[in-house]
């Protein structure tokens, strides 16, 4: 089998690379992904590749050719190659001397099937000679990439001793390119190591999640995970409940055209508990843009107002949209539809518009000027003619 020749379109300067690390020699395949996704006739966005080339080999070419090259993870072989279309991964074939289930010792090898055997699944274990395109298969991932089958490469138990986060790799892999049940040996080896996530860094577990949530729809195995306790070592607050709530936030997605987010979802795995949703993100080491929006969103249960401009301007439109699609049904739709369109207007009024009809400068003029904006959100944002006589109803007859 071979892979098609369309990986190589749309990456300028990846012919000039594979020529200057010896592709004519052989020392150079296209590997994991780019491979996998190729297969597939998906979009290859990522190229990475294997050498026999040592990593000081690899950049004193390419410096050479005058090919940006940058030590992104030289202690493990990895070196990246910036060229006009994008980065290329390049790694020297290795072998694991240790590992302690959150990272390896290395050796190099010039062995094609000793680099692939310490591969996660056999679906990321093909190469592809870059100028024949043939693909190397020593573990049978064809097989199982024609099946829709996500499989440990040996021993699962074994490959998750290597790295935990391979548990929720699995879960990830097999939301993407699985079909039917999953592999029962790798299945069974996931729920009895789960206690496992407890040892990787939470920034890892945070990034596999978002992976995986970001998926156009990965309810099925989340659920899955619940159900087995995959999460409970890391997110106990995940339950049944939540997945329900998960289903319901990919529908209203899909049903408004909105695209996938992975921040929302993670939401809505969670109770409506604000402070709750903060602690999980928090948890997860996430970003304070990231934890404060979780904070919002968890607070979906709270959506009293009718006009959903108004809790837009309280909570935020990227707030209120969260809501309104964990929430779902048509009226939640309505409303998203609503907020799509929707410019969020400037409160036209200062405090100097409070002095100027006779309120002496201090507190009482900022609570002012907050009432009458509590009532110009109420009304709808109104034009200047009522948002005046608002103003003047708040001053009173006596101030003027």
């Amino acid at each position: 089998m071979r892979l098609p020749r369309e990986i190589l379109d749309g990456h300028d300067g990846l012919a000039q690379l594979l020529d200057v690390l010896g592709a004519g020699e052989g020392l150079i395949r296209f590997v994991g992904g780019a491979v996998r996704d190729g297969l597939l006739r998906h979009r290859v966005a990522d190229i990475d590749c294997a050498t026999l080339l040592l990593p000081d080999a690899v950049m004193a070419r390419l410096r050479a050719a005058q090919i940006k090259v940058v030590p992104t993870g030289i202690e493990h072989g990895t070196v990246t190659a910036v060229l006009p279309s994008g980065p290329v991964e390049v790694t020297t074939l290795r072998r694991d001397v240790s590992t302690d289930g959150r990272r390896a010792t290395i050796a190099y090898s010039d062995d094609w099937q000793e680099d692939a055997s310490r591969r996660d699944f056999t679906i990321n274990a093909l190469y592809a000679d870059p100028l024949t395109l043939e693909i190397t298969d020593f573990f049978g991932g064809l097989a199982d990439l024609e099946a829709h089958r996500v499989r440990f490469i040996g021993d699962p138990l074994t490959r998750i001793a290597e790295d935990h986060l391979r548990i929720l790799r699995f879960f990830r892999f097999h939301a993407r390119f699985a079909a039917g049940a999953p592999d029962p040996s790798a299945l069974a080896a996931c729920i009895a190591r789960a206690n496992d996530l407890m040892a990787l860094s939470r920034e890892r577990i945070a990034a596999e999640l978002v992976h995986l949530l970001n998926l156009p729809d990965p309810g099925l195995t989340v659920a899955l995970m619940e159900r087995e306790g995959i999460f409970r070592p890391v997110i106990p607050e995940v339950t049944a409940d939540g997945v329900i709530r998960l289903r319901a936030t990919i529908t209203s997605e899909v049903e408004s055209g909105i695209q996938p987010d992975p921040i929302r979802r993670l939401a809505a795995l969670l109770p409506p508990l604000p402070m709750l949703a903060e602690q999980v993100a928090q948890r997860l080491k996430m970003s304070n843009a990231n934890r404060k929006r979780m904070m919002v969103a968890a607070g979906w249960s709270d959506m009293a107002p009718n006009d959903p401009r108004a809790i837009a301007w309280s909570i935020g439109t990227e707030g209120a949209v969260d809501r309104y699609l964990i929430t779902g049904g048509q009226s939640a739709l309505a409303a998203v539809a609503l907020l799509n369109t929707w410019e969020r207007p400037v409160f036209p009024l200062s405090g100097k518009d409070i002095i100027a009809h006779g309120i002496r400068p201090g507190p009482e003029v900022a609570r002012l000027l907050q009432a009458v904006e509590r009532q110009w959100v109420v009304e709808g944002f109104p034009p200047q003619a009522r948002l005046d006589e608002m103003m003047r109803d708040a001053v009173g007859p006596s101030e003027l």
